[in-house]
């Protein structure tokens, strides 16, 4: 599991213009299962998506498809942790502790 955190490198108003595409591009993600949660920071200086996968440098890749990252609006931070413990709702994403 991964914690996706954005942080905004541009001015509001240029977030805002690329914010429809964001969406659209967080939506096609979460059809194929990738995001189970995202929303903005507060203060709003960017975001954090929570994101199931396997491969950290598969996941770089997908971020840096967001059109956040490609009109260089945001960059990313990456954190990877071991969803171990979780709430009922979240069973299918719990994760074992390896040998």
């Amino acid at each position: 599991m991964f914690i996706l955190e954005l942080t905004y490198v541009a001015p509001l108003d240029r977030v805002d213009a690329l914010l429809g595409e964001h969406v659209a591009w967080l939506d096609t993600h979460y059809a194929a299962g990738v995001f189970i949660a995202s929303g903005r920071k507060e203060p709003r200086d960017g975001g954090v998506i929570l994101a199931v996968g396997d491969d950290r440098a598969a996941m770089e890749e997908l971020v840096a498809t967001d059109p956040f990252a490609l009109d260089g609006c945001a960059t990313y931070r990456l954190t990877e942790f071991l969803a171990t413990k979780v709430a009922p709702q979240l069973l299918p994403y719990q994760q074992q502790l390896p040998n």
